[in-house]
């Protein structure tokens, strides 16, 4: 077998056209509002195989659009894989949890009595990028019941197949708890990072200081002998300018978008003109960011000397009076900009709501005294939120070649099964 060279000797192996029905569904008439409404019959788009576990519809249709479209019923426990999608969609495959129909982009895969359903599920899973590469890979090229016969499947004994299913439910059940607490110590930890600066940069180091109100809501009281100003008079703004026109792999200016700044400069493209420069020391905030609004009012601070050309969704700060790193930290996400931002529908900010921004403007020594002290506990956190994802990357291949060495046979698991039952 091309996808698995070596089987074990008691397997053998056909393709799944022999061992499964196959077939397509459809949609009705999106035009006929009766076919949608007060629907009983549930209804599948290619989105629901991200749910793995298929347990919701992603809608009902009537009777009546069921007789009237190509629609097909799909028993429970049979598998869905999508042929087309956007994304990572196409070629996913998931296991449906009760009678359903879906659209024309899926295939409902119904196994004989050869084939265990959810052993054939994780031996799908394990060739996801196998099967992609069937229709042209990440192209939009789409899958077809015809290719989806030609797929090669190992076929251990029936009882094998159930045994080797329940090993690798339990075992990814363990990986995926571990990664979801890393992932919950990602986020915990990106929430005291925020917590750490919004309030060094707003109440200072010291908190035997007598308190203040700053006059503004939502920044509430600071210390009393910090000064309260408007962006524009702490320091110099400028928007930046289109560069499109001289976007190249080989130009010499690193291109600064709002993708570039929300990566932290992880996102690299090139210009050959600069017509907005910003160099070593100037902090970037975005200012427009389509279609989502995402990196709204995100910042990152220049940290060597390369040429920056700075594009027209994105401004440039300079000239602080003060430390360039302690507004900075201020500046990224501030709370008066994020208040214009709904989460959805806003994706610029003007000129003027960044100028009129509000901002905390210590004495300079304790400017640099707070920049130094965020600089040390947000470098603690970084570091432990790096380990965190690298730990979830290991996780992550460890669960992949699990799953491929347990369908594919080069791992026996039917001893692991054994003492686990015999545990329990």
């Amino acid at each position: 077998m091309a996808w698995a060279p070596s089987l074990p000797n008691h397997w053998s192996s056909a393709g799944l056209r022999w061992l499964a029905r196959r077939y397509a569904g459809g949609t009705p008439d999106r035009n006929r509002e009766d076919f949608w409404e007060n629907g009983t019959i549930p209804w599948l788009n290619s989105g629901s195989v991200n749910q793995g576990l298929i347990q919701e519809p992603s809608a009902f249709i009537t009777d009546e659009a069921f007789a009237n479209s190509s629609t097909r019923w799909v028993p429970a426990g049979a598998l869905l894989m999508a042929l087309a999608g956007q994304g990572k969609t196409k070629g996913m495959t998931a296991q449906l949890a009760f009678d359903a129909t879906c659209n024309q982009s899926m295939a409902a895969i119904v196994p004989g009595h050869e084939l265990a359903s959810r052993y054939l599920l994780w031996w799908l899973s394990a060739n996801y990028q196998n099967i992609r590469n069937m229709s042209g890979g990440d192209n939009r090229d789409g899958l077809n019941l015809e290719l989806l016969g030609d797929i090669l499947c190992p076929l251990p004994p029936i009882r094998e197949q159930t045994t080797i299913a329940a090993f690798l439910d339990r075992e990814t059940a363990k990986i995926d708890a571990l990664m979801e607490e890393q992932q919950r110590l990602i986020e915990l930890l990106k929430v005291k990072r925020q917590a750490v600066v919004s309030h060094a940069v707003t109440k200072g180091l010291d908190p035997t200081m007598p308190m203040k109100h700053s006059g503004v809501e939502w920044l509430g009281e600071v210390p009393a002998h910090w000064e309260i100003n408007r962006l524009d008079r702490l320091m110099s703004f400028s928007s930046g300018k289109a560069h499109e026109p001289f976007l190249a792999d080989d130009g010499e200016h690193i291109y600064i978008s709002a993708r570039f700044v929300s990566t932290h400069g992880q996102s690299l493209k090139f210009c050959t003109e600069n017509l907005a420069p910003a160099k070593r020391g100037d902090v970037v905030m975005v200012m427009s960011d389509l279609p989502n609004g995402r990196a709204l009012a995100r910042a990152y601070q220049i940290a060597d000397d390369a040429s920056y050309a700075v594009n027209q969704r994105v401004c440039r700060l300079k000239g602080f009076r003060g430390s360039a790193r302690y507004f900075y930290y201020q500046l990224n996400r501030n709370p008066g900009l994020r208040r214009y931002d709904d989460g959805v529908n806003q994706t610029h900010l003007s000129n003027s709501a960044y100028c009129k921004l509000p901002l905390c403007a210590p004495p300079e020594p304790e400017q640099s005294q707070i920049a130094e002290y965020l600089d040390e506990q947000t470098g603690r956190i970084d570091a432990l939120e790096v380990a965190a994802a690298a730990a979830i990357s290991v996780l992550q291949e460890r669960r992949v070649a699990l799953i491929s060495a347990a369908v594919s046979g080069k791992i026996d698991v039917r001893n692991a099964s054994a003492k686990q039952a015999k545990a329990a």
